[in-house]
């Protein structure tokens, strides 16, 4: 790949059209990103257009295990800097970068998205042109214990934009990860309970508030009706005497 001076090759200042061009570079220059976080979520909607807008802060990517060299030459080509200190404690599974101009953060997950649970996401890759598949999309979402408006919003956005099923949010998938892993299951299970409560709570139509709430309602029932793994039972039995998930540091907070 060539080195192309970050002067000529200067970030956009519309995070969603940024994150569309950072995924494109990769694309010609012959390296696997795809984008997660509200800059996904934004592009998954009809027209990047979704019903319940956001502020979107950084943009979030995940790339496979063994890119790290070509995806630091393309961002740095790209005109983003390298967050030294961070990448050196986090650099096996994230990385790090800065949009000085901007003072915009761009987030690598390398091979595994790791937050208050870790979501295999890197074998499917390919299935979309931009974004994350819309599964694992909603699943980096439903992870999360500490639920903002902001994540709220995106779960929202995504059930309404997408049905519940193969083509769309496949919940089958969903359900087989929450098999397997009792903790993912108690997040997911918290935080589908707190969205179809908050519905109330959003300026929505009664026809897509009943819309969201019916697909986050099949979503559960298809995630608790998925047979258990045997380490599954054995985690349920200790419950919640134990934390079951992760407390991501304040700065690798994803968008």
């Amino acid at each position: 790949m060539g080195t192309t001076s970050p002067e000529a090759n200067p970030a956009l200042a519309d995070p969603v059209a940024e994150g569309r061009r950072v995924v494109e570079s990769a694309d010609a220059a012959g390296i696997v990103m795809r984008l997660l976080g509200g800059v996904a979520v934004f592009l998954q909607a009809p027209g990047a257009r979704p019903l319940l807008h956001r502020e979107v802060r950084d943009i979030d990517v995940v790339t496979p295990r063994g890119s790290k060299r070509a995806v630091a030459a393309l961002l740095q080509s790209l005109g983003y800097v390298e967050d030294e200190v961070f990448n050196a404690f986090h650099g096996a599974h994230r990385l790090l970068y800065v949009d000085v101009e901007h003072e915009r953060k761009l987030d690598v997950f390398v091979g595994v998205f790791t937050m208050c649970h870790e979501i295999p996401i890197a074998a499917r890759l390919n299935r979309e042109p931009l974004t994350v598949p819309l599964a694992e999309l909603l699943l980096t979402k439903l992870q999360i214990v500490q639920l903002n408006e902001r994540d709220e919003r995106d779960i929202y956005n995504l059930c309404y934009h997408h049905e519940i099923g193969a083509g769309g949010l496949e919940a089958e998938l969903i359900a087989e990860l929450c098999a397997r892993d009792w903790g993912l299951w108690r997040t997911c299970q918290g935080t589908i309970e707190r969205c179809r409560s908050d519905l109330s709570g959003y300026e929505l139509g009664d026809g897509d508030r009943a819309l969201i709430d019916d697909r986050l309602k099949r979503l559960w029932a298809t995630i608790d009706a998925a047979p258990k793994s045997s380490k599954w039972r054995w985690r349920a039995k200790v419950g919640e005497r134990v934390r079951w998930y992760e407390e991501p540091e304040e700065e690798a907070a994803g968008d």
